[in-house]
């Protein structure tokens, strides 16, 4: 049964005192933004960071530790700090969510290189929202962001990796949209590359089933450092476009691939996290 996503989730305008807790599964990702630069620390707040990487089992632990801290928590979410869909860790993390928290909503978020393939499992196993991160519809734009994609074991660049995602992209947002799943669409701003291209973004995803656009800028870091942050007049001028389309989103906190707590106003991953999982491997581009 379809649930109400924006009654339950704070990150869709939810009631108040909502919270949500991001289970670091994943630590591989198929596609390389230039702007991304993963790490496992315990003080950036940044999405791509975490503290640790937990196994599936973990965890539940951890959710079932933070639903006694905070009791206020209706969302379980996974966003990486890798993608979500290049292992099976995110789907295994929510089959057993279904079975041992099945009231929780289930959020992830994914780059959406597999999410055409792979759309039937989110549907098996109950997401009932998902974010997919959309720069540019149009490759020749697209590839000025991502270097290049993994895809089945192949290392693809250029105009062909930037066609063969949002290829992915567009056709999994439909499979999605189309089993009832709440379908948030993210860009990251750059000034320099997509500002232009925000309005064809929004229109297009939108006509591929996503409701609402939430609009990111640019944190100047790994190849893209050199690049300026959009300031609030940037951002504002990109949504003022956007909402022409689709429904803006407003109040994005880049939480933390294993953020926990009511957001802007209660962090308690701290208490989960430090001193408790070991970190087992740092990662690096590619």
């Amino acid at each position: 049964m379809e649930r109400d996503v924006k009654k339950l989730h704070p990150c869709f305008g939810s009631l108040p005192n909502t919270g949500r807790i991001h289970l670091p599964v994943c630590q591989r990702c198929n596609i390389q933004c230039n702007f991304c630069d993963r790490k496992i620390n315990d003080y950036e707040k940044r999405p791509g960071v975490t503290a640790s990487i937990l196994e599936p089992g973990e965890a539940i632990a951890i959710l079932e530790e933070a639903l006694k801290i905070c009791p206020e928590i209706t969302v379980a979410g996974i966003a990486g700090p890798g993608d979500t869909l290049a292992s099976d860790h995110a789907v295994e993390t929510f089959k057993l969510i279904k079975n041992t928290h099945p009231h929780l909503l289930r959020c992830m978020s994914t780059n959406g290189l597999l999410l055409n393939e792979r759309a039937q499992e989110l549907i098996d196993v109950g997401i009932d929202s998902l974010t997919v991160t959309v720069n540019a519809v149009a490759p020749e734009i697209l590839e000025k962001i991502v270097s290049g994609i993994v895809y089945h074991g192949t290392y693809i660049r250029g105009t062909k990796a930037a066609e063969l995602l949002i290829f992915n992209q567009l056709e999994g947002i439909k499979k999605m949209a189309a089993a009832g799943t709440a379908i948030k669409v993210n860009t990251v701003l750059i000034n320099e590359i997509n500002k232009e291209h925000i309005k064809e973004v929004a229109r297009t995803v939108k006509a591929a089933g996503a409701s609402m656009y939430n609009i990111i800028p640019l944190i100047p870091q790994y190849k893209f450092r050199h690049l300026k942050e959009p300031g609030c007049g940037d951002i504002d001028g990109a949504r003022r476009e956007a909402v022409e389309y689709i429904d803006v989103f407003r109040h994005c906190q880049r939480c933390r691939a294993d953020a926990v707590g009511i957001p802007g106003v209660l962090d308690v991953a701290g208490q989960l996290y430090k001193g408790k999982i070991k970190i087992r491997e740092t990662f690096s581009h590619g």
